[in-house]
């Protein structure tokens, strides 16, 4: 039988995939053939709607590939839709890439941390040896070591690299010059995941321009921040379509709940797009006035510039910074059990009054911890 791969361009990215895995064929559900029909028996389903089911839109599963919501992110991606494969948020993907590429306590995983914890524990959870590259913190900025990965990859014949840009925590764009090169570098050998759930913060352009090129290159892309979708989880991965259907084989039967495609597709409105693209550049402008304001504390270490909706700042005494922000109601995220980061807080850009929140609550605590340290030192 002839491989359902063989007209596809460039299948030297299969080559990548666990060799168990690539004829794999996966669960075929009730949904995975498209039939048509006025009564559907085929999926074993209630007859009856819920009664909190007006509709009965959810006594049905759900494409496993919601087609008109995949054409519509593929829209807003610049990619074709056989290039992009939806999730449960940026998550299962990373996972899903663990795990049909890397086979367990052999293929290497290579990561720069601080960087977003997803990615050790997915490979944690699939026995797949972690190689840790870190990043260099120079003055008020991280800078990703991009020719250590390349040789750690290479030396530890990683089967992924993820790259965050930009960097979470730290902010950190990487350009498309970089991947690139690391792409060529890596080709035949890894495959390079750029995850940009914060480009559209950055205003730069995506990776996922490099996917006709560079097989070996991948993207992750979410609904989850500038679209407001968190709690939808819907995500994506962004990449050669050999390599997507591998995946989509792998992935779980009906991994987009149907409330949720439906919710999505109404976010992706010319409309809405624009509206969110307006709140995109208020987010710019207030992370330029936080970075500015938490500058001017006294307690105040060091801010990192970011790309990102968030600001990664290091104090004198994080303790009390933090917790004065939450006897303000204040909540951020805590970094300082992540290495190298023992007097660190991550805070989103919010709303400009939520944003005045975190200066008021920060302002008395750090002049508080100052006059302590004068205190002990007097």
């Amino acid at each position: 039988m002839t491989s359902p791969f063989a007209t596809l361009p460039k299948p030297g990215v299969l080559d990548l995939v666990r060799e168990d895995l690539r004829a794999f064929a996966g669960y075929s559900s009730a949904r995975s053939h498209k039939v048509d029909g006025s009564i559907w028996l085929n999926a074993n389903e209630s007859p009856w709607n819920n009664p909190v089911d007006d509709d009965g839109d959810v006594r049905r599963y759900p494409q496993p590939q919601p087609e008109a919501l995949r054409t519509a992110l593929a829209g807003l991606y610049g990619v074709k839709p056989e290039q992009l494969l939806i999730g449960r948020g940026s998550d299962e993907a990373i996972d899903l890439l663990v795990r049909a590429l890397c086979r367990a306590e052999r293929d290497a995983v290579v990561i720069a941390p601080p960087v977003f914890g997803m990615y050790a524990v997915c490979a944690r959870l699939q026995n797949a040896p972690l190689v840790e590259a870190p990043l260099i913190d120079r003055n008020d900025a991280w800078v990703t070591d991009l020719a250590a990965i390349r040789d750690l990859a290479l030396a530890r014949r990683a089967k992924l690299v993820f790259l965050c840009s930009p960097g979470n925590p730290t902010g950190e764009l990487i350009t498309l010059s970089a991947v690139r090169a690391l792409a060529q570098a890596l080709a035949g050998r890894a495959l390079v995941v750029v995850d940009e759930a914060y480009i559209e913060y950055a205003d730069a352009p995506s990776a996922a321009t490099l996917i006709d090129e560079y097989p070996n290159v991948a993207v992750l892309r979410t609904l989850s921040k500038l679209h407001a979708l968190a709690g939808a989880r819907i995500g994506c991965l962004l990449a050669d379509p050999a390599l997507i259907e591998v995946l989509r084989r792998c992935q779980a039967p009906y991994p987009v709940p149907a409330p949720c495609a439906e919710l999505a597709l109404r976010a992706l409105t010319p409309e809405a797009v624009a509206e969110a693209g307006r709140r995109a550049a208020v987010v710019r402008e207030e992370r330029e006035r936080m970075f500015a304001a938490l500058q001017a504390l006294s307690g105040v270490r060091r801010v990192y510039r970011s790309a990102g909706n968030f600001l990664l700042a290091r104090f004198d005494n994080a303790e009390a910074a933090y917790r004065s922000l939450l006897a303000a109601g204040v909540v951020v995220r805590d970094m300082r059990a992540t290495q190298g980061l023992g007097d660190a807080l991550r805070i989103t850009v919010g709303q400009p009054e939520e944003n005045d929140a975190v200066f008021a609550a920060l302002a008395p605590a750090q002049q508080a911890s100052t006059q302590a340290s004068t205190g002990a030192a007097a």
